[in-house]
């Protein structure tokens, strides 16, 4: 048991928590056969197997099982150990881990090199997931604050609202139905449409729309990125539904265009989302008041300009979890649905 060392056992919980030693490097940015070396050397510190195979699959042994939820713990005190000095250490030094979906890259690490100027002690990692792995680091408890529209609701969490979030339909700048009014959903229902993965927070957004109204999505092809999307778009694969947030970079005027369609935008806001029962460092709490304070100045040249929330001031509850998943502030009175979306 001596020879086990911290790295091996960061590695074998990945592996343990995936099933998966692909999935694992994926996650660690490692070979495969790293991994697999690392769980064999392991397994022979140990004594005794930590894996199974039966068929395709992989299982914990009762070895494994037992080392897993020993390395739960092991790492769930050394997050409270670094909590403890990041506290001892004020501002002055520290780590903030954050996890963001996808189209949340487009205006967090704008936001983050402000807060790397103002506190440059802090060492920051950002992970850009979509919705499913967000959700999956989250219930582990893996970073100290995520990013996304739509808060989980089987999971007990303290979400706090922070930016609108409007969701449009894009299709080609010389499209046929560029510049009708009004059109019906109906009539976007018979386009070729481009779609995020299923579970992603776009695409449940948007199903949920227009199965309230009966109606189905044409789709042609699924795409695991906002960006992606876009390019299709511009390439005439279809239209499709995204963020406003998408626009915000890049040369899209010349190449796009905002379809105005019946209960659209759908109207939504970005959540800065943790675990209730968590406790966070001084940095992330230094993180979150920042974002808040910073987000009523937040020009992120969205076309058309929509109206500003009514009430943009933080809660100052939600960092304490005394507040529930919060309700978004209340918006002027504009046209079109309204989802957490993301």
């Amino acid at each position: 048991m001596k020879a086990i060392t911290l790295h091996q056992l960061q590695i074998f919980e990945v592996a343990a928590r995936h099933l998966s030693f692909t999935r694992a490097a994926e996650e660690l940015y490692l070979t495969q056969p790293t991994i697999s070396m690392q769980i064999k050397q392991l397994s022979k510190s140990v004594g005794l197997p930590l894996f199974e195979q039966v068929g395709k699959r992989l299982y914990l042994t009762e070895a494994g099982q037992a080392l897993y939820q020993t390395c739960q713990k092991i790492f769930e005190q050394l997050n409270e150990f670094e909590m403890t000095l990041a506290d001892l250490k004020g501002l002055k030094q520290g780590r903030l881990s954050i996890g963001v979906v996808t189209t949340a890259k487009y205006f967090i690490p704008r936001l983050l090199g402000t807060f790397c100027q103002r506190y440059p002690g802090i060492d920051v990692s950002l992970k850009v997931l979509n919705r499913q792995q967000v959700l999956e680091r989250l219930s582990h408890n893996m970073d100290d604050l995520y990013v996304m529209g739509m808060p989980p609701e089987d999971l007990d969490v303290v979400a706090q609202p922070f930016l609108e979030n409007p969701l449009v339909v894009m299709a080609p700048i010389h499209h046929p139905l560029a510049g009708q009014k009004r059109i019906p959903l109906a009539r976007i229902a018979q386009e070729p449409f481009l779609a995020r993965e299923p579970g992603s927070g776009t695409r449940m957004a948007v199903e949920r729309l227009f199965d309230k109204h009966n109606l189905k999505l044409n789709i042609r092809m699924e795409i695991g990125s906002g960006e992606a999307i876009r390019q299709g778009i511009i390439g005439g694969l279809g239209i499709s539904v995204l963020s406003q947030h998408v626009l915000a970079l890049g040369d899209w005027q010349n190449h796009l265009t905002i379809l105005d369609v019946e209960e659209f935008p759908i109207r939504g806001f970005w959540h800065l989302v943790y675990l209730r029962s968590k406790r966070l460092s001084v940095v992330a709490k230094a993180f979150a008041d920042f974002l808040l304070s910073q987000v009523s100045q937040i020009d992120l040249d969205l076309p058309p300009k929509e109206p500003r929330r009514a009430n943009s001031s933080p809660n100052p509850d939600w960092l304490s979890g005394k507040g529930d998943k919060l309700q978004p502030p209340a918006l002027a009175a504009t046209p079109g649905g309204s989802e957490n979306h993301g």
